[in-house]
């Protein structure tokens, strides 16, 4: 049976444009109160806050750079302060290199690392005191077949399958699941692919509990 999400806080990094920000409108839709937050995209984070609001949702807007451990922690500090809590959080923000690791930079190594998974793990830990229902993490399908031109960012998604699955087994009460979109039209793509509305729709299923799936597996989109 589907879940019911009026009235759910939900927080969603890197809602300020693609995946984060159509799942943040459809999370709104089914009458959530929605914490957003963007990186550089101010004004488009702002935007999103805007038609969330008109959906009918009580939002919140937070720059955060995941790649900070202060910036995460006051990011999940106004967040409580606003709503005592989050029902479920999506990690959603990611950065990616389309070049062979031999061209790849140590800074552009670095980014992928650390926004992807290290960030992840320390948003999640940061959250996991208010977290009260679910923790869905975007992975890849580069998280389940290593892809040439993608080494480090594939290296980044196979690791948040294996943070989920861990995960999983040590917390009772909280499900966790990896999505894994294929080529997703945004920004990161340079918008080839599914719609970034089509993955978001599979994340609200997710958190519906639309899949009966044991806490720990992969959705594929």
């Amino acid at each position: 049976m589907e879940k019911l999400l009026k009235g759910k806080v939900v927080l969603i990094t890197g809602s300020s444009i693609g995946i984060g920000r159509e799942s943040a409108y459809l999370f709104s839709g089914e009458g959530c109160s929605v914490i957003i937050t963007y990186y550089k995209d101010k004004k488009e984070g702002e935007e999103t806050a805007k038609k969330c609001t008109a959906i009918g949702a009580e939002t919140l807007l937070i720059n955060l750079n995941i790649m900070d451990d202060s910036s995460i922690k006051e990011a999940v500090k106004k967040s409580i302060a606003k709503f005592g809590k989050i029902d479920i959080l999506v990690n959603n923000a990611g950065v990616i290199s389309w070049k062979n690791l031999e061209e790849q930079t140590h800074q552009e190594i670095e980014e992928q690392i650390r926004t992807n998974l290290e960030g992840l793990i320390k948003m999640t830990l940061a959250c996991l005191p208010y977290v009260k229902e679910a923790i869905i993490n975007v992975a890849s399908g580069a998280g389940k077949t290593g892809y040439s031109g993608l080494s480090v960012y594939c290296a980044t998604k196979f690791g948040v399958r294996g943070f989920t699955q861990s995960l999983a087994g040590e917390l009772k009460g909280i499900k966790v699941y990896s999505v894994n979109p294929g080529t997703t039209s945004t920004r990161m793509t340079n918008f080839r692919g599914v719609s970034a509305e089509k993955v978001a729709q599979v994340i609200l299923n997710t958190a519906k509990g639309k899949y009966q799936v044991s806490s720990g597996s992969d959705i594929d989109v």
